[in-house]
């Protein structure tokens, strides 16, 4: 990495520099050679996450560092997702702490809209993260007290560590017999931008949660063929029951009735709505949606139109796959067929086992998915000042809460240990000393 400019030199001594033009009662960082020690909280990771929980720490004047890898805020979204996505669930329940969407935005923004809205968030708050800075290594110092996070040839020291990578840091990109043989494109729907570049080729979509489900319908309305993967059962429910969005009507639903008895509602509805889709190879789990979703994570597809597309044909519709072939593949049923591409929906997984080190914090974390151990509500919190965000698998609604909760309880342990802090980081100079 390239040393600090002067300028920039000089904001980070600034001790009423706040990074926006605002001044603030202490400096979040200060500088000494290689190692930067910071007052407050090092937040890893620039998404949604890590905005809001910067946004009501800042709230609460209490100074934070946000380092994040990629060159932009909420790079999943700005680098990784496909021109199409939208938010799945209403804007209602997706907006940040402290700040609503704006009131013209449709109620399923863009993925354009959702950008602009965190980029102004970011600006409204004064947050600014630390582009380019991938953390590789975070421990404990029992002896000083404190956290070493390691970001290239640097070392930035600090009293918390909020981890914000999130769920979704890193793409699955699971193996297959004969996948070197497959001499046509693979790519993870990380790499997909449009169907316009598969216009008029048979193209074989692996995953048929809502990103295999949205591909396939953007792949049809390009002109390609597309066929979609079931591995394994799958709920998809209509995105609107009833003049309101599913997911709000089952919130609702839930403040009278317990989960199974919504869980009957809600497929005796999409019965009704989308028929039987068991007949067209997406059968149903035995669990309701609901209770899938609190026993596991998994997130039912919330349907805009693709169902249709494999009613008509548009969208085949095939078992697992036995293995991949030069032209084409064999599926578990039997068949096999020729495809010009294949696009893996598989999703994306946790990367805090790789660079947070083990000790007590393994106990937080689990090794095997990197999220951590104790459930929802109770995931957020570790020892000695570790936090995390953006783990809870319910989406900008969990993050927002655990947000709050977080800067909520820094905030009491920034006054009870501020003086302690501000003496590490800015010890007496000699002169005062005298």
């Amino acid at each position: 990495m390239k040393r600090w400019r002067e300028a920039e030199c000089k904001r980070v001594h600034d001790p009423f520099y706040a990074g926006d033009g605002r001044k603030v009662a202490v400096n979040p960082v200060e500088i000494d050679g290689k190692c930067i020690r910071v007052l407050g909280p090092i937040i890893v990771g620039g998404g949604p996450s890590g905005l809001a929980v910067a946004a009501c720490l800042k709230k609460k004047g209490i100074p934070c560092v946000v380092l994040e890898r990629a060159n932009c805020v909420a790079s999943l979204w700005q680098l990784k997702a496909y021109d199409r996505l939208r938010l799945h669930l209403p804007k209602k329940f997706c907006q940040l702490p402290l700040m609503p969407f704006p009131s013209w935005f449709p109620t399923y923004p863009t993925k354009q809209q959702f950008v602009a809205y965190l980029e102004a968030y970011a600006r409204e708050f004064g947050i600014r993260p630390r582009f380019d800075e991938a953390v590789v290594a975070a421990e404990y110092d029992a002896v000083v007290g404190f956290w070493r996070v390691e970001e290239g040839g640097r070392e930035y020291m600090c009293r918390w560590l909020v981890v914000a990578t999130g769920e979704n840091a890193e793409a699955v990109v699971p193996g297959f017999d004969g996948a070197g043989d497959f001499k046509r494109p693979i790519l993870h729907t990380s790499l997909y931008k449009s169907g316009d570049a598969f216009r008029g080729k048979r193209v074989l979509v692996v995953g048929c949660g809502n990103s295999g489900m949205e591909v396939c319908l953007d792949l049809c309305h390009h002109g390609a063929h597309p066929t979609i993967v079931v591995r394994d059962s799958v709920h998809i429910l209509p995105r609107e029951m009833l003049c309101r969005s599913t997911f709000g009507l089952s919130m609702w639903l839930l403040r009278w009735l317990p989960v199974r008895a919504v869980d009957r509602l809600l497929l005796l509805a999409a019965r009704l709505l989308l028929g039987d889709t068991a007949k067209l190879g997406l059968p149903r789990p035995q669990l309701g949606p609901l209770e899938l979703k609190l026993r596991s994570g998994k997130t039912p597809v919330l349907d805009v139109g693709t169902l249709e597309k494999i009613k008509s044909g548009a969208i085949k519709v095939r078992p697992a796959i036995k293995k991949l072939m030069e032209h084409g593949a064999e599926f578990t049923d039997g068949r096999s067929e020729g495809f010009d591409a294949v696009v893996l929906a598989t999703g994306y997984k946790s990367n805090v086992p790789y660079w947070l080190k083990v000790g007590q914090e393994q106990e937080f974390f689990s090794e095997k998915d990197g999220l951590p151990r104790r459930a929802f509500p109770h995931g957020w919190k570790g020892e000695r000042g570790l936090y995390a965000i953006g783990f809870t698998k319910r989406g900008l609604m969990g993050a927002s809460l655990d947000a709050t909760r977080i800067a909520e309880d820094i905030e009491r342990c920034w006054k009870a240990e501020v003086k302690t802090t501000m003496a590490f980081a800015c010890p007496p100079t000699r002169q005062a000393q005298e």
